[in-house]
């Protein structure tokens, strides 16, 4: 006869094809309904953190739900942090977890739906006779509001006898958001001042990326003849990339970001406008008439003149509608622009004043010499900028950044398993740094276990929290608590299987070259460990540091 545990698995997998997880006692009957009765794919991990961020990397890098598991106590407290990750980062994910008997508390146990509530996750708590249908609005939540929920199965009830699985209903998300009336006169009014835009600029986020509005900015951009850029999420949005600048904020070329200030009227998209998009605020000239297009309730920065509440794809094409009907002709800015010399950044040298890698002229050549058909996951941390600015995507769900939401670390290595399972054809490259590459070092294994010659690992290694130093090292903190002592990570890839090498000049790369030429089936999972200098700042934290001086 099914148990509890069977209807939750079975229920979850006609939704759900791959489950990421740490086996324990809160879980072991979920798991094994989960082997004998789906057909879902269970990736075992080696912290429960991962699990959470497997499950992350896998919507962000495929638009598709995934789950992952835990057991109770200290198995549901560990996975806290990557938890409060996809609550800020707005992922969808579902994480089954134990949770104490139904009789209350045992020593061991902790109050869960607190703990999960306080970093905002909402958790279900199936019983024996809902547990199929509780699932199923576990599943709806998530989805609806782009949060991980939590579905805790208590201790007692786990394997009782709950008779057959019952059929239940499909999950129901909202329609896109439609305009009201109100936002239908703002749209028309848009339109018009696009069509006497003389410098008109379009800027998409990860949002516009979840609605599918690629095509429909395309063509308004093609319209209103204006230059875009994306956020760093939202990166490949636009179709054509002749007239794009790439990445906006501090990740942008400076002569990019210079232009945006000439703008006379900016359009964004599905971005919220943080501050390191907005430079801090200074993204835009104080004369810039800058229009928000969001689902948000309001306005999300104070910069912003106009405010569109609505889904991105039916306010685009709609904004098209009322552009044709005005017989508009494009501004004729971005012909005048020469986007190949505003975009390009700073090559480095080879090394930096203390002997050690530049990090720029790494990063530029690795960018040149790994495979096109790439999908990049980056732990946090200072190194992110090098990653961002020299290795471009094709499309935004091709680059994520698993921590930034939450300024966190340390969830770099089990990034990997989720977006190799989501992406089971492309190269896989994770960009760490030593800092968080030690902290999920268990998670190593996994990524070499699930992408095999799929994988590449770049460990940024400057024996040093590089963003601490920067910010506090500069300002006269003692620096000791802010150093790492030199690892071999190279030797750390090889006893897990891997192949590592150690990058202490450019030459080392051309292993790299080599990697990439071979098929993937004969080759292994590949870690470059660069020694590079910790005196090299990226641009965006030289802003970072300018604010908090």
């Amino acid at each position: 006869m099914p148990t509890v545990s069977a209807h939750v698995a079975t229920t979850l997998a006609l939704h759900i094809d791959h489950v990421f997880g740490v086996m324990g006692n809160g879980n072991a009957y979920f798991l094994d309904a989960l082997e004998r009765d789906t057909d879902a794919v269970y990736t075992p991990v080696r912290h429960e953190a991962g699990a959470v961020v497997a499950a992350d990397a896998h919507f962000r890098a495929s638009g598709r739900i995934a789950a992952a598991t835990a057991t109770y106590g200290a198995g549901f407290t560990n996975t806290l942090t990557a938890l409060a990750e996809a609550v800020q980062a707005h992922v969808p994910l579902v994480l089954v977890v134990g949770d104490e008997p139904t009789s209350g508390p045992r020593p061991w146990d902790v109050d869960q739906i607190a703990m999960a509530s306080a970093v905002g996750a909402r958790t279900y708590t199936v019983g024996r006779a809902d547990a199929a249908a509780t699932t199923i609005i576990a599943i709806e939540h998530a989805l609806a509001y782009r949060v991980p929920t939590v579905l805790a199965i208590p201790y007692d009830v786990a394997a009782l006898e709950a008779g057959p699985v019952p059929g239940a209903p499909e999950p129901v998300l909202p329609a896109p958001l439609q305009p009201t009336a109100f936002g239908a006169a703002e749209i028309a009014a848009l339109a018009r001042t696009l069509a006497s835009a003389q410098r008109p600029f379009l800027l998409a986020g990860r949002g516009a990326w979840l609605a599918g509005v690629g095509e429909a900015l395309g063509m308004l951009a093609e319209r209103t003849g204006a230059v875009t850029a994306s956020t760093a999420l939202g990166r490949g949005i636009f179709p054509g990339t002749r007239y794009d600048l790439g990445v906006s904020g501090g990740f942008g070329a400076d002569g990019a970001m210079a232009l945006v200030r000439e703008a006379d009227v900016a359009v964004v998209f599905g971005a919220s406008l943080n501050q390191f998009t907005m430079r801090f605020g200074e993204l835009f000239a104080p004369g810039t008439h800058v229009v928000q297009i969001d689902t948000a309730p309001t306005a999300t920065h104070p910069h912003i003149g106009a405010f569109i509440r609505g889904d991105a794809a039916v306010v685009a094409s709609t904004v098209v509608v009322e552009l044709d009907a005005l017989d508009a002709m494009p501004s004729g800015w971005r012909e005048k622009i020469d986007v190949a010399a505003l975009t390009a950044r700073e090559p480095g040298d080879e090394f930096a004043a203390d002997g050690r890698l530049d990090p720029r002229s790494v990063a530029r050549r690795i960018g040149e010499l790994l495979p096109e058909d790439r999908v990049v996951v980056s732990d946090g941390g200072h190194f992110i900028g090098w990653a961002n600015m020299y290795w471009p995507v094709a499309e935004p769900d091709r680059m994520m950044m698993v921590g930034t939401a939450f300024q966190s670390i340390g969830l770099g290595f089990p990034s990997v398993a989720g977006a190799a399972m989501a992406r089971p054809d492309s190269t896989i490259v994770l960009t760490t740094g030593d800092g968080g590459g030690l902290m999920a070092i268990a998670d190593l294994e996994t990524a070499v276990r699930t992408a095999g010659g799929r994988g590449l690992a770049v460990v940024w290694n400057d024996g040093a929290y590089g963003a601490e130093v920067n910010l506090y090292g500069l300002k006269g903190l003692a620096t000791g608590p802010m150093l790492i002592p030199d690892v071999d990570f190279a030797g750390l890839a090889a006893a897990v299987g891997a192949e590592g090498v150690v990058v202490r000049a450019l030459a080392d790369l051309d292993r790299l070259a080599e990697w990439a030429q071979v098929a993937v089936s004969e080759r292994p999972f590949l870690l470059l460990d660069c020694r590079i200098s910790s005196s090299v700042i990226a641009p965006y934290q030289q802003e970072i540091i300018r604010v908090n001086s």
